[in-house]
Order: C-alpha cells, then sequence, then structure tokens
C-alpha cells in the first residue's frame, strides 16, 4: 500500500506543519498566561482603588494585544493544513476531530474576541467591573480556545469514544465525554496550559527585572515582579505535578513513547529514572550495545513513575518491537494471553482488518449476510492495529529516540530550574532586597528565551514520540497526507516560512519598542 506515497509529500507536509505549530506555539503560551495576570492586576486595581495598579495593567495588557494578534494569523493557518496536506486524516475522523475545533471557534473564541474589545476600548467607557469581568471572560475564553484544541490532539494520540464505520470507511463518535474528559486529554489541557503560566510569568519577571536594572519604572516593576512570581511559584509546582501524569499516560497508552523519552531499550523490572546521560550515537535498535555512554539515574523510579511499582516491568524499544510482555508484571509470571503482540504481528493483525473491510464490502454488495457477518467480526477484532497494515516496515514504528529523549529532559531540567527562579524571585522580593541583586536580575531577563525553548522541547517530545503515527496505531503519516504534489507543498513551506520570520521579527520588534516606552503616564488610553 505505500509503495505508491510519494515520500517526499509526507516529508515536506510533515515539514510544513510543524513549521507552522512551531511558530503557533510562540504566541500561544504568552497569550495564555499574560491574559490571567493582566485580569489578576486589573482585580487588585479594582479593588484598592490605586491608579498605579491601573497602570500597570494597562502596560501589560498593551503587551497582551500585540501578541495575541500575531498568534491569531498563525493559528488560522495550521487549521488550515488539516484540509489542504492531511485531507485523509480529515477524511477518515474528520467527524470526531472536527467537533472539538467547531466547538472551539463558535464558543470559545467567540467569547475571546468579544471581549477583548471591551478590555483595550473599554476603559472609561463602561464600569470598572464590567471591564474587570471582561478582562476575566478574555482570559477564560483564551484558555478555552485551548482546551478543545488539545482534547483534539490528545485523541490522536489516544483515540476513545467513537467506532468505525465500514459503509463509509469513516470513524464516528460515540461517546463524546469519552473524548472530552479522557484521561490523556485532561493532564495534556493542564500541563500544557500551566506551561503558558510560567511562560507569562517569567516574561513579566525578566521585563521588570530589566526595568530594575535601568532604573526605570521601579514601581512597575516590584509590583509586576510580586504578582508573577505568585502565579508562577503557583502553576510551576502544578506545571511539574500534571508532568507527572502526562507521563504516567505516556507509559499507560504510548510505551513506545516513554522508551524514547528514556532512551530505553531493553526493558527491565525496577527500572530507573534517567537524571542525566549522553546517548550513544551509534545505538540500533536490537544490536545488544549499551544505549547511553554514561549516565547517572535514579534506581527503580522510573517502574514507580510509570506504573506506581518500584518492581514493575518497564519495556523498552527491543521489548516493544519483539512482544511477549506485560507492562507491570514481570516477563516471567505474565500470563500467555496477557502478552503483548509483536509489531510484526500488529501488523498482520492491521492487514487482516484492512483485507476484512475489503471482504465486508464485497459481501455487502452480493447481499450475502453471513460472509459480510463474518467479515465484520473479523475487522472489529483486528481493528485496534488498523494503521499497521500501512507501515513499510516493524522499525518504522521506532521514532526519534535521540530528539525524544533530549528534548524531553531538556524540558524537565528548565521545569525545576523555573520553580527555583520563581522561590528565590519571590523571597527577595518579599524581603524587598531583589533591586539590589543585579546578577539576579540579569538572570531573570536571560531567562525569557529559555521558557520558550522548554515549551517548544515539550511539543517535540508530544509529538516526534508518537511517530509514525497522526492517529495512534489507527493511522500512521504515509497515509493521512492528501494527494497533491510535493513541489506545492514546497513552495508553500517556504513561503509560510518567511511570513512567519517576518512575522516573528515584528512582533520582537514591536515588543521591544513597546517595553522600551514603558507604561504611559496618567495610566489611561
Amino acid at each position: 500500500m505505500s509503495q505508491h506515497i510519494d515520500l517526499s509529500l509526507i516529508d515536506w507536509s510533515r515539514a510544513q506543519f510543524a513549521l507552522t505549530a512551531i511558530y503557533h506555539w510562540i504566541f500561544v503560551p504568552l497569550t495564555l498566561g499574560l491574559a490571567f495576570l493582566v485580569a489578576i492586576m486589573e482585580t487588585i486595581y479594582v479593588k484598592t482603588g490605586d491608579v498605579e495598579w491601573k497602570k500597570i495593567t494597562q502596560f501589560w495588557l498593551t503587551l497582551f494585544g500585540i501578541n495575541f494578534a500575531i498568534g491569531v494569523a498563525t493559528g488560522i493557518i495550521l487549521e488550515f493544513q488539516f484540509g489542504t496536506n492531511w485531507s485523509n486524516y480529515s477524511w477518515f475522523v474528520g467527524d470526531i476531530f472536527g467537533a472539538p475545533l467547531a466547538i472551539e471557534g463558535i464558543m470559545a473564541f467567540f467569547l475571546e474576541s468579544t471581549f477583548i474589545a471591551v478590555m483595550f476600548f473599554g476603559w472609561n467607557k463602561v464600569s470598572r467591573r464590567f471591564h474587570l469581568a471582561s478582562s476575566w471572560l478574555t482570559a477564560v475564553g483564551a484558555n478555552l480556545s485551548a482546551l478543545w484544541i488539545l482534547v483534539a490532539n490528545a485523541w490522536m494520540q489516544y483515540p476513545v469514544g467513537m467506532q468505525f464505520n465500514p459503509a463509509t470507511s469513516r470513524n464516528e463518535m460515540v461517546d463524546f465525554w469519552a473524548v472530552l474528559f479522557s484521561p490523556v486529554a485532561v493532564n495534556k489541557f493542564l500541563h500544557t496550559v500551566s506551561s503558558g503560566y510560567v511562560t507569562a510569568s517569567v516574561f513579566v519577571i525578566g521585563i521588570s527585572c530589566w526595568f530594575l536594572l535601568k532604573g526605570r519604572h521601579t514601581g512597575l516593576a516590584k509590583r509586576s515582579i510580586m504578582v508573577a512570581a505568585i502565579f508562577g511559584l503557583a502553576t510551576s509546582l502544578l506545571l511539574a505535578f500534571t508532568g507527572d501524569g502526562s507521563a504516567y499516560q505516556v507509559s499507560q497508552k504510548q510505551p513506545m513513547k516513554l522508551a524514547a523519552m528514556e532512551g530505553l531499550y531493553q526493558g527491565k523490572q525496577g527500572a530507573g529514572l534517567v537524571a542525566w546521560g549522553i546517548l550513544d550515537p551509534g545505538k540500533k535498535q536490537g544490536d545488544g550495545k549499551d544505549a547511553f555512554l554514561v549516565k547517572i539515574e535514579f534506581p527503580k523510579l522510573l517502574s514507580f513513575l510509570g506504573y506506581r511499582n518500584p518492581d514493575a516491568f518497564v519495556p523498552g524499544v527491543d521489548d516493544l518491537m519483539k512482544g511477549g510482555f506485560k507492562p507491570g508484571f514481570t516477563q516471567v509470571t505474565a500470563l500467555e494471553k496477557e502478552k503483548a503482540f509483536s509489531v510484526e504481528e500488529k501488523i498482520s493483525r492491521g492487514k487482516q482488518a484492512v483485507t476484512a473491510l475489503g471482504a465486508w464490502r464485497d459481501a455487502k454488495a452480493a447481499k450475502d449476510t453471513v460472509r459480510c457477518d463474518s467479515a465484520l467480526k473479523m475487522l472489529r477484532q483486528n481493528f485496534p492495529w488498523f494503521g499497521y497494515a500501512y507501515l513499510n516496515s516493524p522499525q518504522s514504528v521506532i521514532p526519534n529516540v535521540p530528539l525524544t529523549y533530549y528534548s524531553f529532559h531538556l524540558m524537565v531540567y528548565l521545569g525545576f530550574y523555573f520553580i527555583l527562579l520563581f522561590a528565590v524571585v519571590l523571597y527577595l522580593a518579599t524581603k524587598n532586597i531583589l533591586e539590589g541583586q543585579r546578577w539576579l536580575l540579569w538572570v531573570g531577563v536571560i531567562t525569557i528565551p529559555f521558557v520558550y525553548l522548554a515549551s517548544e522541547a515539550g511539543w517535540v517530545v508530544a509529538e516526534v514520540g508518537r511517530q509514525p503515527w497522526v492517529i495512534q496505531d489507527l493511522m500512521p503519516v504515509m497515509a493521512a497526507v492528501s494527494k497533491i504534489d510535493a513541489s506545492s507543498v514546497m513552495i508553500t513551506f517556504w513561503l509560510f516560512a518567511a511570513l512567519f520570520t517576518i512575522l516573528l521579527i515584528a512582533e520582537v520588534k514591536i515588543m521591544l519598542r513597546q517595553i522600551k516606552t514603558g507604561p504611559k503616564e496618567g495610566g489611561t488610553h
């Protein structure tokens, strides 16, 4: 089946989507977090009546608006690609995937776009409380937009609440609530939005530290740092907690991704968590070599975090390829019927599902109900491995291990660093001695790009780690692309690259100009 697919089309389509997603995610986290920080600051203004807080709110609101406008443009292009570059995917699961995106557009984005106008232009035109309510509703709307998009993404990682219709060759939603409240979706949403809150907190602290270094707008800077440090510390702890939940779900639903995240090739009982390590670049699946040149690990911690049992068996890449194990149990005690299938067996079952679908259609056309029922039974028994029928080889289920491993560990290291930064900054701010710690102020400024790096690394883990699947086990990337000319995708890739780079440069320049200008005196627009 795959021999008729243009591999260059697949590569360029993946590259274009990755490019758009990477650029789009530069803008989204700041929108999610800064919306709430602005609402919190305005709440303090309304409660205290202190016009200094109004000036502070309006300053950060201006930066929020610049970021929001450019983020919307990249997001629209991202969603259009499902129809232009991934039409087979849209056909196969459009009834499910389209629902959360439709709700996002109708409900969340409408709410967000309606009240954002009041936020910017309603000062001194509506009451303080109505304006404050508009700020909170905009923040809620922005995060609701993220909810529905992340629900759709989580369903791709763990497809639930649906049933395959052989008459249309499409998946149809049968349980909306199972899709919405999937444990993968819940953890993904909480982890992703909390990363946005951390991003915005670092952003506010970094810019405020710059003001303190320059001796400008020190009142604004100190108050902003206090709010951002408290918000950042609380949400960074939430980020760590939801990160554990997300990793647990990965261990249960996507064990190959977990193996790539930890560079684990040979599974074991009481598997340790790699604290630091360097992978052997020459390591190949099945070669029996140690995956690491050097490593430091916490004994049994991976087993405990992945299966809540320090002696649980954690499968590695080699185990997942050859099967014959049960995650969470020992290889010795696992019953035969509980053992995982090898990839070759899954490919065989996927081909049986595809063959059964064809047999069902033939029987349906011939009005042979006996054959029809038999084929339908075979299809349903083997449908969980439907996508394996389209794979070129068993090895294609192995993601890019080094990229996934290093991205995951970079994200974790930076996440703990942010917790430490927020704690130190908050302590010094409460003691009113932060201004004298110039080295720490510079650290605050320099940390801004690192929080974006951590956020992007998280998405690399999520998306690269699940390759080759666009829908886990049901549809590989090669089966999802549109039948279009690869050259058209290549051309639009470079056009988008140029456009997004221009937009990013424009945002940075406008932001820097606004930051250098500082808040408007008087606190009004």
